[in-house]
């Protein structure tokens, strides 16, 4: 599976190799029982899952603060941490089994840095401890783009940036320009790119925080997604 990230310019080390490896493993064995992922195949979770992931990665400092709305399986961030061990991670997750699996992968590859935390975004983008204390957020697959800026900016510090990967986004986009405005973000770039093997188009969507986000939003009750900004 080396070539699938060296043909995209990405180098790792035999170790990290490893930790793609095992980390594969553990989420086969779990998905038997969590229902984690549809994509099992081995070279779809190294192209759909590793490699979707890291290819965001230089957007991403070294030694930042990144916070993940909805982890899920861990994706991006534990492909990301398996990239570049200088990010510390808060994953967000409000399903307890999908916890109990990013907690096993955490102890499983000893990475330091990295907490799972189980509950909803809009509950902790409302608190003290975790509002506009991070350098960057970050989510894939988890909504469409409005909501996810709802659910993701309150979270970054003024000067920060949200990461958006998504498929093929340009209506999402153009839908999001009110919550951008409301929610203090700012679209800074736009990258499309292709997966290997025809696995289809990919959009990462940088947005930068240059003002405070107002003390109402996230709205919490679930109007994130039934009254989209």
């Amino acid at each position: 599976m080396e070539k699938i990230f060296e043909e995209k310019g990405i180098v790792l080390t035999p170790k990290q190799y490893q930790d793609f490896e095992e980390y594969r493993e553990l989420l086969l064995f779990y998905n038997q029982k969590f229902n984690i992922t549809t994509i099992t195949e081995k070279q779809d979770v190294y192209v759909k899952h590793f490699l979707d992931s890291v290819l965001c990665k230089d957007y991403f400092k070294d030694n930042s603060s990144v916070v993940e709305i909805g982890s899920g399986g861990g994706f991006p961030s534990i492909p990301l941490k398996i990239a570049n061990p200088s990010l510390s991670f808060k994953l967000i997750e409000s399903t307890g089994k999908k916890c109990l699996f990013l907690k096993e992968v955490v102890k499983k590859l000893k990475l330091d840095g990295v907490e799972v935390l189980n509950g909803r975004a809009e509950d902790f983008g409302k608190d003290p401890a975790f509002r506009e204390k991070f350098d960057f957020s970050t989510a894939r697959a988890v909504a469409r783009l409005n909501t996810l800026c709802e659910y993701c900016i309150p979270f970054v510090k003024v000067g920060g940036s949200f990461i958006a990967l998504k498929a093929n986004a340009e209506e999402e986009i153009n839908e999001s320009k009110k919550a951008l405005k409301i929610l203090g973000g700012k679209i800074s770039q736009v990258k499309e790119y292709y997966l290997p093997f025809e696995e289809g188009k990919r959009t990462l969507i940088k947005i930068d925080k240059i003002q405070k986000t107002p003390s109402l939003y996230p709205r919490g009750n679930g109007k994130e997604r039934k009254n989209p900004l």
